[in-house]
C-alpha cells in the first residue's frame, strides 16, 4: 500500500522538492541546490529548515523491509548514485541546508539556471505553454490567438491574475531573444511563436493580452 498523500506531504513533501530539484542533473550540481534556496528564500524561507529535517530524518531512518514489501515509503528518484551512496548524500543536502538558515546566506537574485527552478518561480505560465502550447497545440486550435482564448475561457481569473504577475516577471529579467526563447522552451512551449513575433515580442503582446 502506497503512501497516502498527507502522510507523503508531511513526511516527505519538502525532501521531494529538493530532490526533483536535482533531477536531470548531477547528485551534487550547485546549481541544482542554489535554485532550490534561491527560490525558497525567495518565496517561502521557512521551507528551508523543513526540507533540512526531512532529509536528515530519512537519512538517518531508512525504510525497513516491511515498509519497503508494502510500499509505505518514499523511492528516490534515480539521481544517478548508488544505494550505497544515497545516505551520505541527502546528509551533505541536510548539512547544507542547515548552514544557509544558521547564516542566513541566500543566493543572490537571478534568473532561473534549472528546469525545477523555471517551473518553480513560473507555475502558471508554465501550465499556459505547456498545455496550450504543445506540439498538439495546431492539430487542437486554429491559431495561437485560439488556444490563448481557450485557456482564458476555461481558466479561474484567479489564475489568470497569477499568470498576469508571472509574465511581468518573466519581463523584468534582464534577458535577451535567445533566453526568451530558452524560457518558453524550459516551460513547455513546443511551437514557435506566432510570426512575426519573435519570443519577447510574443511574451510581451501575451503581458498585454492577459491584462
Amino acid at each position: 500500500m502506497s503512501l497516502k498523500p498527507l502522510e507523503h506531504d508531511r513526511k516527505y513533501g519538502e525532501l521531494d522538492q529538493v530532490i526533483h530539484a536535482h533531477l536531470g542533473r548531477t547528485a551534487d550540481d550547485e546549481e541544482a541546490l542554489t535554485a532550490y534556496l534561491r527560490h525558497c528564500w525567495r518565496t517561502r524561507p521557512w521551507a528551508i529548515a523543513v526540507a533540512e529535517h526531512q532529509l536528515r530524518e530519512y537519512a538517518q531512518n531508512p525504510p525497513g523491509r516491511l515498509r519497503l514489501r508494502l510500499g509505505e515509503f518514499y523511492p528516490v528518484p534515480d539521481v544517478g548514485l548508488p544505494d550505497t551512496e544515497i545516505q551520505d548524500w541527502l546528509l551533505r543536502l541536510a548539512d547544507r541546508l542547515k548552514e544557509s538558515v544558521e547564516t542566513g546566506t541566500a543566493p543572490p537574485p537571478a534568473t532561473p539556471r534549472t528546469h525545477w527552478e523555471w517551473h518553480a518561480r513560473f507555475p502558471e505560465l508554465g501550465q499556459l505553454l505547456g498545455g496550450w502550447f504543445s506540439q498538439d497545440m495546431p492539430d487542437e486550435f486554429e491559431d495561437h490567438d485560439a488556444a490563448l482564448r481557450d485557456y482564458l475561457d476555461s481558466t479561474d481569473p484567479g489564475l489568470i491574475a497569477q499568470l498576469d504577475g508571472e509574465l511581468h516577471d518573466l519581463l523584468s529579467l534582464p534577458l535577451d531573444e535567445s533566453d526568451y526563447a530558452v524560457a518558453l522552451a524550459e516551460l513547455g512551449m513546443e511551437v514557435d511563436p506566432p510570426a512575426p513575433h519573435g519570443p519577447g515580442a510574443w511574451l510581451a503582446e501575451l503581458a498585454a493580452r492577459i491584462r
